[in-house]
């Protein structure tokens, strides 16, 4: 995670104990996600193993560049969130807020960009039922989406929580957390990316 690990307690002056970013919770849903979707990669990858022609057939169908575009997307983002974490454990109410609100515009943005591509494929007749590659290619990137749309939800929540003052002591790792959790995000697409666009 971008998040620091091992960062000074900022509700104990001088203190440098190695923590856990966040609560015990998040991790614990963090985690069972990434297993649920390292399941759903490994059937995707079996499955294409059975007809490689007809995957790379239809992979031909999607566009990389959007991809790109939309991989940026979340790596600008995350890189967001890091800096208002910072912001927000330094007391920076001017800061944190505008760098956690352009995350979740860009986290939006991105959001976007993939309901848009989800109308091309419906329009050039390539849905879920179309053959092996698409149904895994809706299932995949529509939970990758619903897990977006909730990050982007929760970079709101923190843009609102750090904006009138400083971030209360008992909020902080509520902060820490949702910021974990949208790296997640981010870290998931960066595997779905080349899995789904570039593997052959």
């Amino acid at each position: 995670m971008s998040v620091e690990a091992n960062v000074p307690c900022r509700y104990e002056a001088g203190a440098t104990v190695p923590r856990v970013p966040g609560e015990p919770g998040v991790w614990v849903l963090i985690l069972g996600d990434m297993v649920v979707f390292a399941v759903l990669f490994a059937t995707y990858l079996f499955h294409r193993g059975q007809e490689p022609g007809a995957f790379a057939s239809a992979q031909r169908a999607l566009s990389p560049g959007v991809g790109v575009v939309m991989t940026l997307l979340l790596l600008t983002a995350s890189w967001l969130v890091v800096i208002g974490v910072r912001a927000a454990r330094n007391d920076n109410t001017s800061a944190a807020p505008r760098a956690f609100l352009a995350a979740a515009t860009l986290g939006a943005a991105f959001a976007g960009l993939k309901v848009v591509d989800y109308h091309e494929r419906f329009v050039h007749g390539e849905t879920p039922s179309t053959n092996d590659f698409f149904l895994y290619y809706f299932i995949l990137t529509g939970i990758h989406l619903f897990h977006l749309v909730m990050g982007v939800g929760a970079l709101g929540v923190l843009a609102r929580l750090s904006a009138k003052r400083p971030v209360p002591a008992n909020h902080f790792a509520f902060v820490e957390g949702a910021a974990c959790y949208w790296h997640m995000v981010d870290v998931l697409w960066i595997v779905l990316f080349p899995l789904l666009y570039f593997l052959r």
